[in-house]
């Protein structure tokens, strides 16, 4: 008679699973693509004899800077950004653990009193008047419950539901760390190039007043001449709008300089304050060298591709996780405890001993739209974070590219603009000379000075821009985290 019962009981449930099971949708098999070049730039042959990376060169190695070092090293330890990132890993942090708990089952306690009356015309009521509770006492009314007991539930795991979503949790929570490696490399980067900005504005403000004190001179000078009826008042206005042009210049300069200064502050957590500097080595200042590797290296190297890798595999779990919605789910559920209307019966045993325990079986029938479109988004993600991850790696390789491209380009324009420079600072010398001599019009030697003072300032420019290109170029290939 019990395997009858048995028999029908699973004929029941396998039923209620083959119901479950009708029209569940497949899980979309995506496949992407990660493959990469050989080499950046065409440089195949080059890439493949010469693998080594930069990024495997910590920071502080890195930047041989003293001071970037230590303003480096103070923002990663203040910078509101990475604290913030800091608790999102912990938020993840929470989710495993909350994901693991609902693999186990929940065990409660409770403890309660009420108190119930019942109409005497009812067959509860009927009944609870004609029992005795012992012979010649009857039930009180109105009747108190008393309980205590402990509850247990369990949901068994049948489709692996579960463990798909704390699997999930986890590959979330390492995208997080990956975020923080990210926040970091970003972060590295950025103190640098705040940095080099700030010394080339120090360098450019040092030229500015050298070219504004040859201003002055000259100024003097043409004075002189008009008082000798060898120049005129239109040459002595010329001088003197040039050298307020400078001072404007070197105005706007300073207030390049104070916000650089904020900006770096802001990066390392703290108010305005001076931010110590040397600007004597900026233009004799050596870039470290680039070693750029392959561009498979990147899905390795790169937290921001690890991060997306992460996110995609998170996403195919969720996608599984949605489908299992479909299937029927399998819970047990359990109460021991002592229940009574009066508190010295709860000695008493076993009559006031309670317990239960059941099985449920339970499966969506009719209306499913709800776990369809929970599915339907749960596929779309997936397929969003499959194309983010691809264009994660497109965007990155890139960044390299164009970054080792200027990186060649910029130490050929440097060396051409050095030159510039030298030519033109000779001119400059020379034009004074012979303008002092009357032997050049005073125009040329206005043309002369502004072209010396556009090249040197060109100059700084570009040797700020290889140094902040090789810091990008560390950061691109996925150093400044270690």
């Amino acid at each position: 008679m019990n395997n009858i019962k048995i028999k029908k009981w699973i004929g029941i449930g396998l039923i209620c699973v083959s119901v479950a099971s009708c029209k569940v949708p497949s899980v979309p098999i995506i496949k992407e693509n990660n493959i990469v070049p050989v080499a950046y730039n065409d440089s195949t042959t080059t890439a493949l004899k010469d693998s080594t990376n930069m990024v495997v060169t910590p920071w502080r190695d890195f930047f041989s800077d003293h001071y970037l070092s230590n303003l480096i090293d103070t923002a990663l330890k203040n910078n509101q950004e990475l604290m913030i990132t800091l608790q999102e890993i912990e938020i993840a942090k929470s989710e495993v653990r909350f994901k693991q708990g609902q693999l186990l089952p929940t065990v409660g306690a409770k403890i309660g009193a009420g108190v119930e009356k019942v109409g005497r015309y009812t067959s509860q009521g009927a009944g609870d008047a004609s029992t005795d509770i012992v012979p010649g006492k009857k039930f009180p009314d109105p009747l108190m419950n008393y309980e205590a007991a402990l509850t247990g539930n369990w949901e068994i795991d049948i489709w692996g539901k579960l463990h798909d979503q704390k699997k999930a949790a986890i590959a979330r929570y390492l995208s997080t760390m990956e975020g923080k490696n990210f926040v970091l490399t970003n972060l590295v980067a950025e103190v640098a190039n705040s940095y080099y900005e700030l010394l080339a504005l120090d360098n450019q403000l040092d030229v500015v007043q050298e070219t504004i004190k040859l201003q002055q001179n000259a100024l003097e000078v043409i004075k002189a001449q008009k008082e000798a009826a060898r120049s005129t008042e239109l040459a002595v206005q010329k001088f003197k709008a040039e050298m307020l042009n400078s001072q404007s210049l070197a105005c706007e300069i300073k207030q390049d300089i104070q916000e650089t200064e904020n900006r770096i502050n802001l990066l390392l957590g703290r108010y305005a304050q001076t931010i110590p500097r040397d600007k004597s080595s900026f233009l004799t200042m050596v870039s470290p060298a680039v070693h750029s590797g392959i561009p498979s290296q990147l899905l390795a190297n790169r937290a921001d591709i690890r991060k997306a890798e992460l996110d995609l595999a998170a996403a195919k779990l969720d996608v599984k996780v949605a489908r299992a919605e479909f299937y029927p789910s399998f819970n047990i559920s359990a109460t021991l405890g002592l229940e009574a209307f009066k508190p010295s019966y709860f000695v008493k045993m076993p009559e006031s001993m309670l317990y239960s325990l059941a099985g449920e079986l339970a499966t969506p029938l009719i209306n499913k739209n709800g776990i369809k479109a929970e599915f339907s988004k749960a596929s779309a993600l997936q397929l969003q974070a499959m194309y983010n991850y691809q264009q994660t790696i497109l965007s990155a390789y890139a960044e390299v590219s164009n970054n080792l491209s200027k990186i060649s380009n910029l130490q050929k324009s440097y060396d051409l603009k050095s030159q510039q420079v030298e030519a033109l600072t000779k001119s400059n010398d020379i034009s004074n000379d012979l303008f002092k001599s009357a032997r050049v019009d005073y125009f040329e030697v206005l043309m002369t000075q502004r072209d010396a003072l556009e090249a040197k300032l060109e100059l700084i420019k570009t040797k700020r821009d290889q140094l902040n290109t090789v810091a990008v170029t560390y950061r691109d290939l996925g150093g400044g985290w270690k």
